[in-house]
């Protein structure tokens, strides 16, 4: 296993590369999304609200071979590996998520980027299926020390306006009203329509497509249905197309949330398939509709049994904390990220002597 870094838009330059390296990672996961309203430094995680997150990016415009292959390289030359990138922009596949009139033209741009990702030589994309996107969410001093985190205390249920999906706005000159209400099965039918686009593009471009479950994991949420809420939601997505390019995106913390199952058999069930695209390695406190995010070593999951059940099954891939509670000093960010990765790095020295 390996030891990584995620690190938003705005962190792509090379203090944030250094400090990476500086906490033991070798590789690094990347957003290109822009949450932060496109001015903001050194945020924890976007927590939004009925607003969103802000403006999507320019739907005309995918990212480019030549713009991936440079920040490769800026990666590459501080000594760490670029493993994935992290999330589509709303903007690039809104149709595809809504079924709306430009899906087969956003579909063909999204197959583009995937052909760009893997000639720049990405082995990853992360994505995340979902109309509502991470909503519901609230910060606060939920951590140990009163370190200030983010958590959940009951469900948004605030209808999500037109213009807006996945927790950004597409289009700020959209007429009045909601989005129509639609059930479970819909949205596992365009889902499909997805997957049965892209997977061929991904094998072909060797890029491995890794779905994140949904944060939070509740079955429905801003009067929009979800897809992956419980641990065996997952089976179905892999079950959906045998592409040995649909992999998992998997996020400890938001399967730990979840209220059937656990974490340790969801755990063992898609490390035995070899479904594990890279994983989220954080902690949590509660279940749906009320947990909070806490440090890495004081949660509800035993990180350590974690580990030993990835290794058993030959995990290879990268672990990353992908966000963590800040710490009350004058970098709070990075003293919460470095102090996740400490922990991360000697628990795999330990493991390794096992």
């Amino acid at each position: 296993m390996k030891l990584g870094f995620g690190l938003y838009k705005h962190m792509l330059n090379a203090s944030h590369y250094n400090f990476a390296k500086q906490c033991g990672a070798t590789h690094v996961i990347i957003h290109l999304v822009d949450y932060f309203g496109h001015s903001r430094n050194n945020v924890d995680q976007p927590i939004g609200g009925k607003t969103g997150w802000g403006k999507a990016g320019n739907p005309d415009e995918v990212w480019s071979y030549d713009e991936l292959l440079t920040i490769k390289n800026e990666i590459n030359a501080h000594g760490l590996k670029l493993e994935a990138i992290e999330n589509f922009d709303p903007a690039h596949w809104y149709d595809v998520l809504l079924d709306g009139p430009k899906k087969e033209q956003q579909m063909n741009k999204l197959k583009q980027l995937i052909h760009n990702v893997g000639k720049v030589g990405i082995p990853i994309f992360g994505y995340n299926f979902s109309l509502a996107g991470v909503s519901s969410r609230y910060q606060g001093p939920l951590a140990r020390g009163k370190a200030i985190s983010v958590g959940m205390n009951g469900m948004d249920d605030t209808p999500i306006p037109n213009g807006m999906v996945w927790n950004m706005v597409y289009d700020e000159n959209a007429g009045e009203g909601t989005l129509p209400k639609i059930d479970h099965d819909e949205l596992w039918d365009r889902l499909r329509y997805f997957l049965d686009g892209i997977l061929p593009v991904a094998e072909e471009a060797g890029v491995t497509m890794a779905a994140h479950p949904d944060d939070p994991p509740v079955p429905y949420l801003r009067n929009t249905p979800r897809l992956v809420y419980q641990p065996h939601m997952y089976q179905k997505l892999i079950d959906m197309n045998a592409s040995p390019a649909n992999q998992l995106e998997f996020c400890l913390g938001s399967i730990a949330e979840m209220t059937e199952g656990n974490v340790y058999d969801a755990t063992e069930t898609y490390s035995k398939q070899g479904r594990i695209g890279y994983v989220h390695f954080r902690n949590v406190k509660g279940k749906v509709p009320n947990y909070h995010e806490v440090f890495v070593d004081e949660g509800d999951i035993d990180m350590f049994r974690i580990l030993k059940i990835l290794k058993k099954n030959d995990f290879d891939g990268v672990l990353i904390p992908d966000h963590t509670p800040q710490m009350t000093c004058d970098a709070p960010w990075y003293a919460g990220m470095a102090y996740a990765m400490g922990y991360m790095k000697s628990a795999l020295s330990l493991l390794e002597k096992e």
